[in-house]
């Protein structure tokens, strides 16, 4: 991975933090939190692209 695409030592840390929480999870829960999770990703691409389309104006 490039070293601009590594994670910080704090990202690391809350990645730690977010593994421990899924791991208490149940099934049930931890695929709930996925669809959910799923969900934002495309928001904020969806945001990401309207942003890109408004700086450039297009």
């Amino acid at each position: 991975m490039p070293e601009s695409m590594s994670l910080s030592l704090e990202q690391q840390f809350n990645l730690r933090s977010f593994e421990t929480q899924v791991q208490k999870m149940s099934h049930a829960q931890a695929q709930e939190f996925l669809v959910k999770l799923y969900e934002q990703m495309i928001v904020r691409e969806n945001l990401y692209k309207e942003f890109l389309k408004h700086q450039w104006g297009l």
